[in-house]
């Protein structure tokens, strides 16, 4: 098969695959391949020259979004350019896929990944996501191949706008040397204040789209909207019309709760969409109560008999509240559907997504053989990075057993399966861990880091590791190495250094920065704890509070120099090793305190999609040390450095005065 579009070499399509520094040991001349061709952790030949995509050929994409002001930056695939991600990126073999079309798919076998992590996925109970955040997240996802990034809910917040702008504007229009830039979507209800909105968001990406939705299900429509079917249809009608008319020619519809809804009405809605001008015709299984041949059916049956079909994709949304949202995703790509929504990590409300990692590797590895040839042009050599980050970020733990991400997913200790893997790894892993970017052992990622270990032999290994660092951010985790590597025995393997980088401030400019920290506990005497912190503007504060035990200490001395009325709704520590000498990682959640809104100002409010209630974010973080007091007071600290981000935008936060309490 050849790719067909005129940025990339018309040669074999190959997956991406790992970096040549990384080693696979799975055999390479007697394994079997992965359906789409390339053998586990081998290199494939380049398919996209570097000087393919042109800046004109920038400024005719950009030519899609009326008004609005962009900055396009075309990836090189010069060593300069290439360091930028690392040396591991530019080893990477990107996935080719057809030229992108709004409605149109040139290759009938590919399937677009629609990714909503950083809208469905943030509606997760206890996820927040700084805009630095969820810029770090939409970045990894520009390398992980995604087609589409729907980069919030504009209407929700100014806060949400100016994240989704941000995003467009630059992971947007950051250009690969193969042609490859994501769409930046903007969802919206079926009103013009939410597509304005939307429109506003993501008109300033190469590759803007707009999509806005409205119920279709008996039950919605008579308890939700109240509305009569004939309204609705009129409603979506006009919600396309009006989106397309501000100058967005890729427009997305979503009939909400579509799997429990009148497949003839569906037929009917999706057709007047269509003429409308919808080029995607997303289907949400809402609640997760399809099974898979239900909503297979479901799929084929608007591909037969929604009029103007031609001229738009069918995407599936799976929701997994019967923990069926992958079984129902492959069920709808195997009846014609070419686009998937999913998330990493299957995060998002209830039950969560479909799992972006479950959905892609299903197709990596069985699309040609049992899904009529489907392929995605993902690069799963970024699924674990990117995995480890919205955890990181979000706070939300995956399950060990969780497929592909999992903490045991290439873990072996039963000694039959054991004694398989000696003897050849194909007997118990279909998929190399390599292949998505995990390396396990020190056999395949290097030495074993130390307090004698060099700057760049840190950057160097943190780059094997997937979450490449440079400058000021490199200088940051460089001296929070050092300082745990001083302190335990035995240097720091790659899960502690992972441990490391997820205890990094996630806040751009933070209010607090934690100095040190000193607790006197035990069965004498009262626990008290002394904590110095230097605010924003380089001055030292000191306070020194008795509490329960020294962990409640340490965090009332930090509330009384902060100065914020929160509730701690979590709080975790876990062994990021085994032994006595092991790091500790300490994840903390909090949200404001009730009745004190009208002191943090609106931006600490998040709005509910299916309801539109507001309730109060919750902001979680994690720390990592040696001491499990450290390192709960800089999770602490972090999460507190994220609240005050959000209630400084409300203009009701003030720095406090140099105290010593």
């Amino acid at each position: 098969r050849r790719a067909s579009s005129n940025s990339l070499d018309t040669t074999p399509m190959m997956p991406s695959t790992v970096a040549a520094s990384a080693r696979s040991t799975h055999a390479p001349s007697t394994s079997r391949k992965p359906a789409n061709g390339a053998a586990h952790g081998s290199l494939g030949r380049a398919t996209a020259r570097a000087g393919a995509w042109s800046r004109p050929h920038a400024r005719r994409l950009a030519r899609a979004a009326p008004g609005a002001t962009t900055t396009v930056i075309v990836r090189s695939s010069s060593a300069a350019s290439a360091s930028a991600f690392g040396a591991d990126d530019a080893s990477v073999v990107r996935a080719p896929r057809p030229a992108y079309v709004p409605g149109v798919i040139s290759d009938p076998n590919y399937v677009r990944v629609f990714d909503t992590t950083l809208r469905d996925g943030e509606q997760s109970p206890g996820a927040t996501l700084t805009s630095k955040e969820k810029l770090d997240i939409a970045t990894s996802l520009a390398k992980l191949g995604v087609d589409i990034i729907e980069a919030g809910f504009p209407i929700a917040s100014p806060d949400d706008l100016e994240a989704v702008r941000n995003i467009a504007k630059k992971v947007g229009n950051e250009v690969y040397p193969d042609g490859y830039v994501p769409v930046i979507c903007g969802l919206s209800r079926a009103n013009k204040k939410d597509i304005d909105a939307a429109w506003e968001g993501v008109r300033h990406a190469l590759r803007p789209r707009i999509h806005t939705f409205i119920a279709t299900s008996p039950i919605h429509m008579e308890s939700k909207l109240r509305k009569t079917p004939d309204e609705v249809v009129e409603i979506a009608v006009n919600a396309v019309k009006y989106a397309r008319s501000l100058g967005c020619v890729d427009v997305e519809f979503s009939p909400e709760d579509a799997g429990r809804s009148d497949p003839e009405f569906l037929y009917r809605i999706l057709s007047a969409v269509v003429e409308a001008g919808a080029t995607t015709l997303n289907i949400p299984d809402t609640v997760g109560f399809c099974l898979p041949d239900e909503f297979g059916t479901l799929i084929a049956g608007i591909k037969a008999n929604v009029k103007g079909i031609e001229g738009a994709v069918i995407s599936t949304h799976c929701q997994n509240d019967l923990g069926l949202s992958t079984a129902n995703s492959l069920a709808g790509v195997a009846n014609g559907a070419r686009q998937v929504e999913c998330t990493i990590n299957g995060i998002g409300e209830r039950a969560g997504n479909a799992s972006l990692e479950e959905v892609a590797m299903a197709i990596y590895m069985r699309g040609q053989a049992r899904l009529m040839g489907a392929y995605t042009g993902i690069n799963p050599v970024y699924i674990y990075p990117s995995s480890q980050m919205v955890k990181n970020f979000s706070g939300m733990a995956i399950q060990p057993h969780k497929a592909i991400v999992g903490a045991n997913a290439f873990a072996h200790e039963s000694g039959i399966h054991q004694d398989g893997m000696l003897k050849n790894k194909l007997t118990y892993e279909i998929i190399a861990p390599e292949t998505i970017g995990y390396f396990r052992g020190d056999n395949d990622v290097g030495v074993v880091m130390g307090k004698h270990s060099g700057r760049h032999a840190l950057s160097s290994k943190l780059k094997q590791l997937g979450v490449p660092m440079e400058g000021a951010e490199l200088d940051a985790m460089f001296t929070r190495f050092k300082l745990v590597a001083e302190t335990k025995l035995g240097g720091v393997n790659d899960d502690e250094l992972l441990a490391i980088v997820r205890d990094g401030e996630s806040v751009s400019d933070p209010a607090w920065a934690l100095e040190s920290v000193q607790v006197v506990c035990g069965t004498m005497g009262l626990p008290t704890a002394t904590v110095k912190m230097i605010a924003k503007d380089g001055t030292a504060h000191i306070s020194c509070v008795v509490g329960t035990g020294p962990v409640d200490a340490v965090f009332k001395a930090i509330d009384a120099l902060v100065r914020l009325e929160v509730v701690l709704t979590e709080y975790r520590v876990t062994a990021v090793t085994a032994g006595i000498n092991a790091l500790a990682e300490t994840t903390v959640a909090i949200k404001p305190k009730e009745g004190t809104e009208q002191k943090v100002g609106t931006s600490v409010f998040k709005t509910n999609l299916q309801t539109g209630e507001k309730g109060l974010r919750t902001f979680t973080a994690t720390g990592a040390d040696t001491d499990i007091v450290v390192s709960s007071a800089r999770a602490y600290v972090i999460a507190l450095n994220r609240m005050v981000e959000y209630v400084a935008k409300s203009g009701t936060y003030v720095d406090a005065e140099v105290v010593s309490r």
